[in-house]
Order: structure tokens, then C-alpha cells, then sequence
């Protein structure tokens, strides 16, 4: 029991938890799968999106948003709350520009968002952030860059992960595959298997956007189905388990005919 000291989330309880940001947190374990992978000269963010019904228009449903000419960002949690801080953000990056007359860095966009979720842990009258995002772009280096930020308020740089629902599942599968100076089309195919392992094989299911110095570019459909096709591997994986069941239960049968054949008076082994 968390004995009242959830009601608020400027009180710690006596074993040092914050309740509300961690419920903020189980929020962001029940949305949709994300996935990004930085490659040598570009950044992929994969999604997994879901199905909208047929009289909705499904431009007003965006998973991955533009924060900045060749920053992209993507989330998992509650969609409102991503839309007040995307566009906080949105207004930074603009001030940036005013006042340094230059382009922002992702670096410095993934500490304003995560100075922005922490400053809703320690005051009365707010609760925190319900998202967790990624964040795709280039450093002052000129060099690609992921970056993640929770409702805690800490963000971390990353070569591949993955957050939202079954993100250990596509995390432990990334640090599998990754290689270092992965090319944009093997990038782009690690994100895509990545989120094929805990998703249906579906264009209609799935967004990807790649970033790159020149910009942010979308696949369109008409790209993506065949490939994920192509990628999609769930016929090999139900015939690998069922020959994995069929071997457990020959296995079985035959340690169950051994133990018949020992309870059988005047059997021996040899």
C-alpha cells in the first residue's frame, strides 16, 4: 500500500519513492511500441500505429511530430500530454533561433524536455508528464544522436532502444543485432525488425521517419509494405515453435514410457 503518499508528488514516501511519477511511468509501459536506431549518417524512429476507425481522419493521429528542421520526435503515454510538451518545445526551438541565430542541437532540445518533465515532480497543484519520448537529430558536430527522456526528468543518449508496451522484448533484441555505422537502409531494416518482433507485419500498422542533415523524411506506404513483407519472419518463428512443442512432447512420452517400463515387475535395464 503506498499509504497516502500518492495523493501528492511533492511528498516522498518513507522508502523513497515518488509514487506519481512512477504511476507516470506505468502510463508510459501501456503505449504503443517505439523504436530508434542511430545509424552512421542518419537517425530512425518506428512506431507502431493503431488502427483508427474508418470515418477518422488519420493525418489528425501523429505519433511522431516534428519539433525542428532535422530534430524529430516520437513518444509512448498519453497523447495530450505529448502535445502540450511537443509544443513547448516547439516555442524553445524557436527562441533558440532568435537568440543564438542558429539551429538547435538534439542534445540541447533532450535537456529542455527533461528539464521540462522535472519541473512537474516537485510542485504542488501539477502531476507529472505521462510520456516518455525519443528524439532523433545531430549534434554540434554534425554527428547523429538519440536521445530519451521519462516523466522522472532524466534523459539518456542511446545507439538503439525502445520504449512503450513490450519494450524489453524489441531493447533485448537491438542489443542483439546493432552494429556500429549501420548505412540508412540497414538502419531503417533493424528499427523495422526490431518492431516486427512484438507488432503485426502491417504498413497500416507501422510509421517510420529517417533524419538526416539534409531533413526528415517519411516512408510512404507504398515503400514500407514491401519491405516489411519481406523482413516479416512470424511463419519461420510458428514453425520453430511448433517444432520446439512437437520435441518437448516427444520427449516427454519417451521419459514416460521409460518410467512404465520400471514399474513393470521383472523389467530390469540393461
Amino acid at each position: 500500500m503506498a499509504g497516502g503518499y500518492d495523493r501528492a508528488i511533492t511528498v516522498f514516501s518513507p522508502d523513497g519513492h515518488l509514487f506519481q511519477v512512477e504511476y507516470a511511468l506505468e502510463a508510459v509501459r501501456k503505449g504503443t511500441t517505439t523504436v530508434g536506431v542511430k545509424g552512421k549518417d542518419c537517425v530512425v524512429l518506428a512506431v507502431e500505429r493503431r488502427a483508427t476507425p474508418k470515418l477518422q481522419d488519420p493525418r489528425t493521429i501523429r505519433k511522431i511530430l516534428v519539433v525542428d528542421d532535422n530534430i524529430a520526435l516520437t513518444f509512448a503515454g498519453l497523447n495530450a500530454d505529448a502535445r502540450v510538451l511537443v509544443n513547448k518545445t516547439r516555442v524553445e526551438c524557436q527562441s533558440y533561433r532568435l537568440n543564438v541565430e542558429d539551429a538547435p542541437t538534439v542534445d540541447y532540445v533532450a535537456r529542455f524536455i527533461a528539464r521540462t518533465q522535472q519541473k512537474y515532480t516537485h510542485r504542488g497543484g501539477v502531476r507529472p508528464f505521462g510520456i516518455s519520448t525519443l528524439l532523433g537529430g545531430f549534434d554540434n558536430k554534425g554527428q547523429p544522436a538519440l536521445y530519451q527522456t521519462d516523466p522522472a526528468g532524466t534523459y539518456y543518449a542511446w545507439k538503439a532502444t525502445a520504449i512503450g508496451k513490450n519494450s524489453k522484448s524489441v531493447t533485448d533484441f537491438l542489443e542483439k543485432k546493432y552494429k556500429e555505422d549501420l548505412d540508412e537502409d540497414a538502419t531503417v531494416r533493424l528499427a523495422l525488425k526490431g518492431l516486427l518482433e512484438v507488432t503485426e507485419a502491417s504498413g497500416k500498422n507501422i510509421e517510420v521517419v529517417i533524419i538526416k542533415q539534409a531533413g526528415i523524411t517519411w516512408m510512404p506506404d507504398d515503400t514500407l509494405e514491401p519491405l516489411i513483407k519481406e523482413l516479416d519472419d512470424t511463419a519461420e518463428k510458428i514453425a520453430k515453435l511448433k517444432e520446439q512443442q512437437w520435441m518437448s512432447q516427444a520427449t516427454y512420452d519417451l521419459r514416460g514410457e521409460r518410467s512404465w517400463e520400471k514399474a513393470k515387475p521383472g523389467v530390469t535395464e540393461t
